[in-house]
């Protein structure tokens, strides 16, 4: 365990939400190692904070899929499975296709222009090849959509999905390889949008959803191997 954690303190939050900050940014990241443990004590001796919000963070951290508690030994930072992906991308795939669907059908005018506008933004992100913020505005991106369906029971079940997608979705962009690649698709769902092409863009962004998976699956195989 390296000593490189820093905690940023932000008037605004309470404590134990700057440390779950701190501490998820760190597993994304990849400061914290998948596998490594995480000990209290030691963590709050880094963060300079007593062990309560660490404790607190932990627990959180566990309901994201981010840590594994293992019995009698503790928490560890949870490892990227095959099966995690899969579990977590065929639950993506149908309610972002549904989403599209939707917001191919009900999206107002300002709302694809607002569309456009994010992927824009997108666009200057991947130029400027800082991982965390194509992430960011990969995942804004996906929020037009989302709102763009009018529907709030769905965007509630995609909001609960998305620290989970967060994961994978670093781990996907991380391959420089991919990221033109991301940009088409992106460029391909929302000409669909644009032109109200409901199959069209259910099929762009079934494909969208199908290559991340088979990049991240093959990520993961080479870490295990």
């Amino acid at each position: 365990m390296g000593n490189d954690l820093k905690v940023n303190m932000n008037e605004y939050l309470p404590l134990r939400d700057v440390v779950f900050n701190t501490l998820r940014q760190a597993i994304l990241k990849g400061e914290l190692a998948p596998g490594e443990r995480l000990m209290e004590i030691q963590l709050a001796e880094r963060l300079g904070v007593s062990r309560t919000p660490i404790r607190e963070a932990i627990r959180k951290l566990e309901l994201e899929g981010l840590v594994l508690m293992i019995p009698r030994k503790g928490a560890e930072v949870a490892k990227i499975s095959e099966k995690s992906l899969r579990d977590v991308l065929e639950v993506r795939r149908s309610l972002e296709e549904l989403a599209i669907e939707l917001a191919c059908q009900r999206m107002t005018e300002e709302e694809v222009d607002a569309l456009e506008q994010t992927q824009e933004v997108f666009k200057e992100a991947v130029a400027c090849g800082d991982a965390m913020k194509i992430a960011e505005t990969d995942e804004t991106y996906h929020d037009v959509i989302y709102k763009g369906t009018g529907n709030d029971r769905l965007v509630q079940i995609l909001n609960n999905l998305r620290e989970q997608m967060y994961r994978y979705r670093l781990e996907y962009i991380k391959d420089e390889d991919k990221r033109q690649i991301l940009l088409l698709e992106h460029d391909k769902i929302l000409k669909a949008v644009k032109l109200r092409r409901v199959e069209e863009a259910k099929e762009a962004m079934r494909e969208h959803i199908d290559n991340q998976e088979i990049t991240v699956s093959k990520n993961i195989k080479e870490q295990e191997g």
